[in-house]
């Protein structure tokens, strides 16, 4: 040190004794500061997690995860009977018909339905994939803030009927342990995958609290057959009760979105009312 500092005759003691009561209380103060922020022990709000990456389009890659528990989460769904199969039709009266759209959440179609949707004011069921889910739970978030409901349709894709009852129970539980960690409940319903369901997945289904829910109306969009073909099948196939089968997910859905552009005020025009299904309370 220089002498200037070091010399009682350059600095009187009584500074040096203030300097170091201010350094300390300085030091105080942001020992207090940590430990009172947001990294601090039981009790304190986490930070931000950094987003995953978006997978590729039509990627099923099955991704570990790790369910989370949202603070005031609703707890898990109580069984439900077991069914023989999956309900195709809605048991409602009237012209009443469910869009359901399958395979998302996708960062450039989910948002372009959901659009499609506010603009005609009707709602939609949206079977969402757990691993497109976990990378894009904001629009998990924006389908259910819009009125619509989300429902699950496995992690990753798979043929339930052709897996062991351990991994058809990670397929699903995973999925719903993943929506009510992102909406603070878990899903009502289930789609299989090609909706091939058998005997131990709809066990499975049932003891998560779902009910399985196939389709009467298949637009097979998912092959990209050209938008009037799509918009033909489901005007030609509807009918009261009809389950619509879209895709806003799994690949480019382009089509899709061009097709409910034409078929929503269609519908709407010969009377049928747009809803969605019963879900198990």
């Amino acid at each position: 040190m220089s002498s200037e500092v070091s010399a009682p005759s350059a600095v009187p003691r009584r500074v040096l004794l203030g300097a170091t009561a201010c350094v300390s209380l300085l030091g105080l103060n942001r020992l207090l500061a940590a430990c009172s922020g947001p990294s601090a022990g039981a009790g304190a709000a986490p930070g931000p997690a950094a987003a995953p990456a978006a997978p590729a389009a039509d990627s099923y890659r099955l991704r570990p995860f790790t369910p989370g528990s949202a603070p005031g989460a609703a707890p898990p769904r109580q069984p439900v009977p077991v069914r023989s199969e999956a309900a195709l039709t809605l048991d409602l009266p009237g012209k009443k018909i469910a869009l359901t759209l399958d395979d998302g959440p996708h960062p450039t179609y989910t948002p372009q339905v959901l659009k499609l949707l506010r603009k005609h004011k009707v709602p939609g069921t949206f079977f969402v994939i757990g691993e497109n889910a976990h990378s894009h739970p904001d629009l998990v978030r924006a389908i259910a803030d819009e009125g619509h409901l989300v429902a699950n349709h496995s992690w990753s894709h798979p043929q339930l009927d052709t897996l062991s009852t351990k991994r058809v129970r990670r397929e699903l539980g995973d999925t719903s342990d993943l929506i009510q960690d992102i909406l603070g409940a878990p899903p009502g319903l289930a789609r299989a995958p090609y909706g091939a369901w058998d005997k131990d997945a709809l066990t499975v289904c049932a003891e998560l609290g779902m009910e399985p829910l196939g389709w009467s109306v298949d637009t097979n969009d998912w092959a990209r057959p050209g938008t009037s073909k799509i918009t033909a099948s489901v005007l030609d196939g509807a009918h009261s009760g009809a389950i619509v089968l879209t895709h806003d997910g799994g690949g480019d859905r382009s089509q899709t979105v061009t097709a409910l552009g034409q078929v929503l005020p269609k519908l709407l025009d010969r009377g049928y009312e747009l809803v969605l299904p019963a879900v198990p309370v």
